[in-house]
């Protein structure tokens, strides 16, 4: 039975959560069933409704059917379980849905007693019964009924899991799985306290739930905290208390303790990665909520910093913790990428592998530009320019990663084999390192948490020497030092007859032979011709050629109107 129910909710639907196409394959299914065994209800015109009796149980598809009954029942409450978190009616329905689902797994149980099933048939059916018993009973908040259904399946599937060999025992015990932290909320709702811690730990290993649980169990942690807030009324930072009257407030700094030893107890990089999103995420909602009450505390703000001389009002110094709490945990984040990175790159180093793409040095210069710029943020937060302790703190912290950001820098450079440029960065790191050292003293205990400088320097002085080795071999070597200015100049083969070199550019596709289109080239003129001697040239006269003007009186102006012309 589980493995049915496993195999089609993987291919059709279920590995996205999406409930709606798996409801759709089962009721093809269902027709495609009765079809098949002449099983059908009635026709088009009239329903005639039969049931599976033990007398018809010559086919195994006769108990397909009720099973797909059940699946499409359940499948069709997972669906409005999602729809009721924006549609609260449409939880009236889904708990009739799981009503069905549990009448047919009854009645699956009931046919599977019949002697022609197999008894490992009969405890899967058992099994699953109680499986959407407990489903229902835990959505009626019945959570004792749920608790000793949830238990039946547990202990049927695990002993279905010893029985048999362990390639089908892994499917067992992922059902297990399932239903633990559904036994454990049932516990703690019946007043089991020790079962919450059981359900922290559960959720911190995975870094977040699934399923059914998911959304109760992050109301209950709310909850809890919410609980524990109501007796929160300030918090202490640097020598200053101050009063915490905004609840969202009170229950991230009540949980910041709790992620972060999450946080230290993760087992893998991708988990540790999501806690630190989801602490981020919750610190901006806190930071925003502070935010709001600014707004209209901001005269206020203002009249306070001129009677306290400088010194800002407590919801401002409030907004200042919180928003260190961000910046630093954003900074540990990064340096936790960047140890990974550093990881990679040093297992790169040492097998060569080809393939997909691999960490670079780069990567790492840019995580380290990350947190120097959270490092600037941090000295420039309200109520804390005058702490000379915390500046010289972060004014440390800032040299440490300016030294590693150095370091990943002159890396980079040796790959490209810039020597002189790598070895001035590589002194330019130990500069860093030993200011770290010489100003450490009394601040000693805050740079426990950040890299070691001294094993930077060990590593400095070792990479050096292979830096000058490199450097040697490669001025030394005249193959390397000659094809690259042959490379680099770009002269095609008409211009280096005779240099003789090996190109291989000359038997590909792309051979540079001629410069084309070619270069323009000077060319003279067309002429241009002036007249100068012009200007000069005296012309004879023609006025005694020219016929003169007869001179016009009043005379003329008379025999003009009258039309009369000489």
């Amino acid at each position: 039975v589980l493995q049915i129910v496993k195999e089609s909710q993987q291919q059709h639907g279920l590995r996205h959560g999406d409930f709606q196409r798996y409801r759709g394959y089962c009721s093809r299914r269902l027709r495609r069933l009765r079809k098949t065994l002449n099983f059908k209800m009635g026709n088009r015109h009239k329903f005639t409704g039969k049931k599976v009796t033990e007398e018809i149980l010559s086919d195994n598809r006769y108990l397909l059917l009720i099973l797909m009954d059940a699946e499409r029942a359940w499948s069709y409450a997972m669906q409005l379980k999602q729809e009721a978190n924006t549609e609260p009616r449409k939880r009236f329905h889904l708990l009739s849905r799981l009503r069905k689902a549990v009448k047919h797994a009854e009645e699956l149980e009931r046919l599977c007693e019949s002697n022609r099933v197999d008894a490992k048939t009969k405890l899967e059916a058992q099994a699953y019964m109680a499986y959407l018993t407990g489903m229902l009973r835990f959505e009626h908040q019945e959570w004792k009924a749920a608790m000793e259904a949830f238990n039946k399946c547990k202990t049927i599937y695990e002993k279905l899991a010893n029985a048999f060999t362990e390639e089908q025992a892994v499917l067992y015990n992922q059902r297990v799985e399932e239903i633990s932290p559904n036994i454990r909320y049932c516990a703690y709702n019946i007043g089991d306290q020790s079962a919450m811690n059981e359900l922290m730990q559960m959720r911190l290993r995975s870094g977040g739930t699934e399923g059914l649980l998911a959304e109760k169990l992050e109301a209950l942690i709310t909850q809890t905290r919410a609980k524990q807030a109501a007796t929160m009324s300030e918090v202490e930072w640097r020598g200053r208390t101050v009063p915490v009257k905004i609840d969202k407030v009170r229950i991230f700094l009540l949980g910041l303790a709790d992620n972060e030893a999450a946080i230290a107890q993760a087992e893998n990089e991708e988990t540790k990665e999501r806690l630190f999103e989801s602490l981020l995420s919750e610190c901006r909602d806190a930071i925003q909520a502070v935010r709001e009450e600014l707004k209209p505390d901001q005269k206020q703000r203002e009249h306070s910093l001129e009677n306290d001389s400088g010194k800002v009002s407590n919801i401002q110094y409030l907004h200042s913790y919180l928003t260190y709490i961000k910046l630093s945990t954003a900074i540990k984040r990064n340096e936790s990428m960047a140890k990974s990175l550093q990881k990679a790159l040093l297992q790169q180093q040492r097998s060569d592998e080809d393939g997909k793409r691999t960490p670079r040095p780069q990567d790492l210069i840019r995580l380290y530009d990350i947190i120097l710029q959270n490092l600037v943020e941090l000295t420039q937060l309200p109520g804390l320019e005058e702490d000379k302790n915390f500046q010289k703190e972060i004014g440390l912290k800032t040299l440490v990663y300016k030294a590693y950001r150095c370091f990943f820098i002159a890396q980079s450079y040796v790959l490209v084999k810039k020597w002189s440029e790598a070895l001035v960065l590589y002194e330019r790191v130990l500069k860093y390192a030993r200011e770290v050292q010489s100003g450490a003293g009394a601040h000693r205990n805050s740079l426990k948490e950040l890299p070691d400088v001294q094993d930077l320097i060990t590593q400095v002085n070792a990479e050096k020497y292979s830096l000058q080795a490199a450097a040697i071999l490669d001025g030394n070597d005249p193959h390397e030092s000659e094809s690259p200015s042959q490379v680099k100049d770009g002269k095609p083969l008409s211009e280096r007859f005779e240099t003789f070199c090996l190109d291989p550019s000359l038997v590909s596709k792309q051979v540079n032979l001629v410069h084309f289109p070619p270069g323009f080239q000077p060319i003279p003129c067309k002429p241009l011709f002036f007249d100068l001697a012009l200007n000069h040239v005296a012309f004879p006269p023609l006025e005694d050629k020219v016929e003169q003007k007869a001179k016009s009186g009043l005379t003329g102006y008379i025999k003009g109107i009258f039309g009369f012309k000489s």
